[in-house]
């Protein structure tokens, strides 16, 4: 009789572990299931938020194309790294005298052509000749301005922050390519033209209008080996206005520059009155009196 006891006790034991362990399971399953449905309902959040974000997030990024752009400056990174600004394939005849002269704050020239005032009102002077010479990347800037980029980017250099000129001088037929392909890209997803014209127009300027037509002004990005775009900007917007360039874009300013913040866009300007504009944190056209149409 004890014999069946003990069989009977342990068959009960073996029965309370099978249902513990099936209500193990149960919980289990239950919980897997509860995750499947609550990742299942999360991709569904981010597929609807992508779907409706895709075109705004495209734009975007082109928007910020200096910063995340390998079309131009991939291939090429590694020589502009090591030369940063890079020499002219021809010195002009007195750059080693103006490199040897360098003044942080001298003003570089006395006859106001570094304040030309270009913006969508004010456009490129009828006439106005600029000698261009070009970088070892291909870029190019009016020759007036080199000693004073190569001694900025010379001295980034030595505090471990490697800039590049991106961009530089533009000829009329240039920019025009550019704003046109922007007016595509953004009919393309789906605006109208005016649409197209009115977003395109915050980000390039109408050929005539354009900075980089006038030569003084260079879009400055990072090598992306030695350094990143964050550093170097940073670094430019601490350290610029000491060799006569501004940010001309500043995100704080565009109702009165009727440009979007460009954080990469930097115009010579001069010691003296990018000291100033630096320093009362304006932009150009109110350090010229010229705000608005």
């Amino acid at each position: 009789m004890h014999k069946n006891i003990s069989r009977s006790n342990k068959r009960g034991g073996q029965s309370r572990k099978r249902r513990r362990k099936n209500r193990i399971q149960l919980c289990l399953n239950l919980f897997m299931l509860v995750c499947i449905g609550v990742i299942i309902f999360c991709i569904g959040i981010l597929k609807n938020r992508e779907s409706t974000t895709d075109g705004d997030f495209r734009s975007y990024v082109r928007k910020i194309e200096y910063i995340a752009d390998e079309s131009k400056s991939g291939g090429n990174a590694q020589g502009e790294s090591d030369g940063a600004l890079g020499h002219f394939d021809s010195k002009p005849d007195n750059f080693d005298d103006e490199q040897e002269n360098f003044d942080e704050t001298s003003e570089g020239s006395d006859n106001g052509w570094q304040l030309t005032l270009v913006n969508k009102w004010n456009p490129l002077p009828e006439g106005m000749e600029t000698e261009i010479v070009e970088l070892s990347n291909g870029e190019r800037v009016d020759r007036r301005i080199y000693p004073y980029l190569q001694k900025m980017f010379d001295d980034a250099r030595a505090e471990g922050i490697y800039p590049i000129v991106r961009s530089g001088y533009r000829t009329r037929q240039e920019q025009e390519e550019i704003y046109d392909d922007r007016m595509r890209d953004y009919q393309a997803d789906g605006l109208s033209e005016e649409e197209a014209k009115t977003e395109t127009e915050l980000w390039v300027a109408v050929p005539g209008t354009s900075e980089h037509e006038l030569g003084l002004a260079v879009d400055i990005n990072a090598d992306r080996i030695h350094s990143e775009g964050a550093e170097v900007y940073a670094w430019l917007k601490d350290h610029a206005h000491l060799y006569g360039f501004i940010n001309r874009y500043p995100s704080d300013k565009t109702d009165i520059t009727g440009v979007a913040n460009e954080p990469w866009h930097y115009r010579y300007v001069g010691n003296e009155a990018a000291s100033e504009i630096y320093k009362s944190g304006i932009c150009l056209e109110e350090y010229l009196g010229k705000v608005g149409r």
